[in-house]
């Protein structure tokens, strides 16, 4: 395993982040969600091949991502420092209010069955929260030892810039990681929010960096229980379908040239990017497997090229507008 340091922390992530939207309660959010069991499988094979590095949220699967999580940590002995722990914080009531981010991190330590987190992200931009409250709660968790680390996830540059600016000039605990929608068919956040990450030195975790699959085989859809039920990655991915076929087919190209599977290059593609560690959602331990042999592919810039040239630009998915008369926004990124 290689591992890297997370933004200016001292916390050293493996180069692979297991994403645990994976694990929960099948039904609670998604009928294609591991049980305990299964869960726990891919988790301890995750362990056994260096991943240290798991991200998860409150709102998966009702909390119980969260509980499978904790609780395979706890049966397989893992010493709380072997391990870096982050979830997420926005899908509650209250979004990103003072009370809010209070109540939801004690809920989530308690789940985890751990006195802090490595990471704590919000989930998105809230509109109805100034922002120098929900700053000013983020700093008092880092204060009081409940987080070591604060994060974002998708959002637009210029959120993400005034809610740093806000820290910094409050003294403030800064982002450190962002967690936002990235990979060779959805490359919007180049224009702006990444440039702005890479600047403060704040290290990318991208979400969903096989596009739901669609870029570890040539087939657009397969037969599999998520493929066929997965509604919110079928209003990613589907509308676009044409015009990122002909890029699934280069990934395909190349993975022939290096005689290696295609979500391989296409996480090779996200290190050749910058990126410290993409969030992997496994539900098959070879997985896991296939994600840690991507480490030994390096694309040539000849490569990366070529897997780009023929990208066009798509309507964003995942930063949130503001929409009052919407009421709740039950969205959510996949793996």
């Amino acid at each position: 395993m290689e591992f890297a340091t997370l933004g200016q922390t001292s916390i050293k992530v493996s180069k692979i982040c297991v994403g645990a939207m994976s694990f929960g309660q099948p039904g609670t959010m998604h009928d294609w969600t591991l049980d305990y069991p299964a869960s726990e499988k891919v988790i301890r094979h995750a362990l056994g091949l260096g991943i240290n590095f798991f991200d998860t949220a409150n709102g998966y699967s009702n909390g119980t991502s969260e509980e499978y999580l904790g609780r395979a940590f706890k049966e397989n002995h893992i010493p709380r420092d072997q391990v870096v722990i982050s979830s997420k914080v926005y899908f509650n009531e209250g979004r990103l209010s003072k009370e809010a981010i209070h109540r939801e991190i004690d809920g989530t330590l308690k789940r985890l069955g751990t006195d802090y987190l490595d990471l704590y992200i919000i989930h998105r931009f809230d509109y109805e929260t100034p922002i120098e409250e929900t700053m000013s709660a983020l700093n008092d968790l880092v204060v009081a030892g409940k987080v070591r680390a604060i994060g974002a996830s998708a959002m637009y540059g210029y959120q993400f810039q005034n809610m740093q600016q806000v820290a910094k000039g409050h003294g403030w605990a800064q982002f450190q990681a962002m967690e936002n929608h990235y990979n060779l068919l959805y490359r919007e956040d180049e224009r702006e929010l990444i440039p702005i990450c890479q600047q403060m030195g704040v290290s990318l975790m991208p979400y969903s960096p096989l596009a739901a699959g669609h870029l570890s085989h040539l087939a657009w859809q397969v037969n599999t229980l998520r493929s066929q039920t997965d509604r919110v990655a079928m209003g990613k991915y589907d509308r676009t379908e044409q015009e990122d076929k002909r890029i699934v087919a280069r990934v395909n190209d190349l993975a022939q040239k290096y005689d290696v599977s295609m979500a391989q290059i296409a996480l090779a593609w996200q290190w050749a990017k910058g990126v410290v560690a993409p969030i992997v959602g496994s539900t098959k331990t070879r997985h896991l497997d296939d994600a840690v042999a991507a480490l030994k592919v390096h694309l040539t810039p000849a490569d990366v090229d070529y897997l780009e040239e023929l990208y066009q630009p798509h309507p964003i998915v995942g930063a949130i507008d503001h929409n009052p008369a919407a009421g709740t926004i039950l969205i959510d990124e996949k793996k």
